[in-house]
């Protein structure tokens, strides 16, 4: 794939150079934050981040929580869900020898996915919490990674109150090999870990279930400081990721 430094032509596979700037302070969720070897590239008319490994095994895709906005700017940065379990650990995933693509809201998940197949397979898309029912969505709109994480997601009717990935789907057959990552102790009303059982019973053989316990809860229990966030389990879970990934 060739990379152009001319002014950013918007389109459907569209994915051009913006910008390098290095991780010169903690990243702050409202405030600049820097996405370290990161760059600002648009894919479908959006801006993202990409983090390039120099000898990747594959590529990974993040899909953020909340309303899915990291109101990506120039230069790798970015100015809100820094602090989210996902975008927190670009880096470590990055290390663990993969591309990365930070995912800012209404990017259309097929050109993402398609994108990054482009730079090294296998693909991976990673959502967690509001980004999973955003990955379903991709699914139905034609995205087709080799694999899917979800953490701390809308499984099923029994996770809450919103719109579950089950019910969005409506068939397992569009799953590709998943893996949910879910907290025991997870007190979010959206996810809650009822949901779980469910959703592994409809998916059945095409779902790996990983349970975490412990770690740290701290403020809304919705939010990326409670067991819902992974809080003090970060590297545990970049691991799960990881090696989910690179099967």
């Amino acid at each position: 794939m060739s990379w152009n430094t001319s002014p950013c032509r918007r389109g459907a596979f569209a994915l051009c150079f913006l910008g390098l700037f290095p991780l010169s302070g903690p990243a702050l969720a409202q405030t600049a934050a820097i996405a370290s070897g990161g760059e600002t590239v648009t894919v479908a008319g959006i801006d993202n981040i990409l983090i390039r490994h120099p000898h990747a095994k594959g590529s990974l895709i993040l899909l953020t929580g909340g309303d899915g906005r990291l109101d990506v700017g120039p230069n790798g940065q970015f100015r809100s869900g820094a602090d989210n379990v996902l975008i927190r650990n670009r880096d470590a995933f990055a290390a663990k020898g993969y591309n990365v693509l930070l995912v800012d809201k209404d990017t259309r998940l097929a050109t993402a996915v398609d994108t990054m197949a482009g730079l090294k397979r296998p693909v991976t898309v990673v959502a967690t919490s509001a980004g999973t029912p955003r990955a379903a969505k991709g699914l139905l709109k034609g995205a087709r990674p080799d694999r899917l994480v979800l953490t701390s997601a809308f499984l099923s009717p029994a996770s809450g109150p919103s719109r579950s990935v089950m019910a969005m789907l409506g068939s397992p057959r569009l799953l590709p090999p998943t893996l949910v990552v879910h907290h025991r102790q997870d007190d979010c009303r959206f996810t809650r870990p009822a949901g779980v059982a469910p959703f592994q019973a409809w998916a059945g053989e095409r779902v790996t279930v990983k349970w975490l316990e412990g770690g740290l809860q701290a403020g809304n229990p919705c939010r990326s400081r409670a067991h819902h966030g992974f809080n003090g389990q970060d590297a545990e879970l970049v691991s799960l990721v990881a090696s989910f990934a690179g099967q």
